[in-house]
């Protein structure tokens, strides 16, 4: 069961495998599982957070015979582990996290199921593939030593199977992919290599802030948020600030039920991430909020809350799931004061 053109439709028919598209939900998914004897399931991240804050204890999960699937596969997104945690604790099954884009066709790094599963790390969507020389690179493009935070590139030439140019737009294609880092495709990506090869993928270049000079994961900071109890989804953005240029701002929805007072849950969420990240992170602000704005496919759309957030002029995306949420966003910024007057 998959979604998505490349990944749903065209690999799996390779082996002639059967492909069963369902409808996004807990029951939806449990049913259409046992149904017809799925074994492996695609989807992304944040339909299982969706899932968790709707069914905290997977009750649903009881009703039905999930004793064909043998695998979850997650993509489309980074997957915090809190996520990760729930679905195997609650599903017994490998959950695979694996990381590409349209643009390769294929897994760029990814834990091989078909031949020999690797020790799992959470967060870390585990290895390169063959064909894949990715590399971590600083702003002038040089390799960056083992697990330091930098854009994520591939060393040029691209395996089989990638795309190689743009329809008619060759210019557009070198200028969007190959110019920024010479040698290099640029994957847009922000990520770490640790000293067993394993990459985790942190945020989208764009995410990543600089708070008083210091170059800073929104990705590590909404990992942080997500092992909260009581936190069912998060999103971390970037805010302008006049002293250290950017101060994270984080979102926060809760598990359907919680009832506790939102002001504790959001200090006990700012303690825990100067424990785990530190002081030099800087968090101080979040905001609860009962829904994230998403496109369609469920990607988060940070880049206009930030905007949001600032006081600047943006709009809806044509792929935005719903446009209302963006007014919702900016109503509860205003509780706590942002857009900062200038």
């Amino acid at each position: 069961m998959m979604t998505r053109l490349d990944g749903g439709m065209i690999w799996p028919s390779v082996p002639a495998a059967a492909i069963v598209r369902a409808a996004s939900g807990g029951a939806h998914f449990w049913r259409v599982i046992a149904e017809h004897g799925v074994k492996s399931f695609f989807t992304a991240p944040t339909a299982f957070r969706a899932i968790k804050r709707e069914d905290p204890e997977a009750k649903l999960v009881g009703d039905y015979d999930l004793s064909t699937l043998q695998y979850l596969f997650l993509a489309g997104e980074r997957a915090d582990p809190d996520t990760i945690e729930w679905a195997q604790r609650h599903l017994k099954v490998p959950v695979i996290d694996h990381w590409w884009q349209t643009e390769t066709g294929w897994a760029i790094a990814a834990n091989p199921a078909g031949i020999e599963l690797l020790p799992v790390k959470l967060g870390s969507p585990t290895v390169p593939m063959p064909g894949y020389d990715v590399q971590i690179l600083n702003e002038a493009g040089e390799p960056l030593p083992t697990g330091q935070l930098g854009a994520v590139a591939i060393r040029l030439p691209l395996p089989p199977g990638t795309l190689s140019t743009l329809w008619n737009a060759e210019a557009r294609f070198v200028k969007s992919y190959l110019t920024t880092y010479p040698g290099y495709y640029e994957t847009g990506d922000a990520g770490i290599i640790d000293a067993d090869g394993y990459v985790s993928i942190m945020a989208r270049t764009d995410d990543v802030i600089n708070v008083a000079g210091h170059r800073l994961s929104t990705g590590a900071m909404e990992e942080v948020l997500a092992s909260h109890p009581d936190v069912a989804e998060c999103a971390v953005i970037g805010v302008a600030d006049e002293l250290k240029g950017q101060l994270p701002m984080g979102f926060i929805c809760l598990n359907r039920g919680c009832e506790r007072d939102h002001d504790e849950i959001i200090r006990e969420c700012v303690k825990l991430v100067r424990e785990r990240i530190g002081p030099v992170a800087a968090f101080k602000a979040a905001v609860v909020v009962d829904r994230l704005p998403k496109t369609r496919s469920g990607k988060i759309l940070r880049g206009v809350m930030g905007r949001i957030a600032d006081g600047q002029e943006y709009k809806a995306p044509a792929t935005i799931d719903d446009p209302a949420i963006l007014g919702e966003i900016s109503e509860s910024l205003a509780q706590i004061g942002y857009p900062h007057a200038r």
